[in-house]
Order: structure tokens, then sequence, then C-alpha cells
């Protein structure tokens, strides 16, 4: 497994309320070699305990997040208008991973508009059609 992977689940975070968002599903799925960090979106028990054991963080936008080493934890996504319960709630499981779905991925990563996400949402096309 990717050493970012393993630093996520040694985390061991109270499960039900959390999944992997950005690039990190893509990475779970070995769709690519390598992320710069994690992000996991939370809530209950997982924020709680993040706020309890992490480093916070605040983004330029007021919102804190809290880190551990390159994996980054958050209540509320930048980019767009997303439930957090329906990304928690829906969440895949890719090798005891849960993992935003595809389709929230894709969504985020459109709104976004990075190059890196232009690269990302090729790479879910191409594993998607």
């Amino acid at each position: 497994m990717d050493p970012l992977l393993d630093q996520l689940v040694e985390l061991n975070l109270p499960e039900g309320d959390w999944a992997l968002f950005g690039s990190g599903p893509l990475l779970a799925r070995g769709w690519i070699d390598e992320a710069g960090d994690l992000d996991v979106i939370s809530r209950g028990e997982a924020w709680s305990w993040a706020k309890r054991h992490g480093v916070p963080e605040v983004l330029d936008d007021g919102s804190v997040i809290y880190a551990f080493g390159d994996v980054t934890i958050g209540d509320r996504w930048k980019y767009g208008e997303f439930s957090v319960d329906v990304l928690i709630d829906t969440a895949d499981d890719i090798a005891g991973i849960p993992c935003v779905r595809l389709e929230h991925v894709e969504t985020f990563k459109r709104i976004a508009g990075r190059p890196k996400d232009r690269h990302h949402l090729d790479l879910i096309e191409a594993h998607t059609q």
C-alpha cells in the first residue's frame, strides 16, 4: 500500500464518520502513483477526534482543518456545495478505506479546475467508460 494510505490507516479514525476525498480515491484505486497529501472529510466522532489530536491549520477562507503529517482532516469542502453526510454515507470501500464516490470527486475536480484536476478527470473518464 502507498505510504500516505498507510499513514491514513494508522490514524485509526472512528468508523462511519469520515471518507477520503480529493485525489485520495484515485490513489486508493491505484489510478495515480502518488499524491502530495490526503484530504479527509469528516463529521461526528472523527471530527471530534481530529480536533483533539491534530495540528490546526487555518485556510484562506477562515475554516480550520487538522493536520496529521501529510493527512488533513476537515469538516467541509472548499470547492462546491457538498453534503458531508452524503459524501460519507455513500462512500465506496476501497481496500478498507472509505472513499468519496467518483461522481463527487469528478464534480469537485471540475469546480477546482487545476491542471492536476484536468488530468485526474481524464483518468476517471478512462476508467469508468
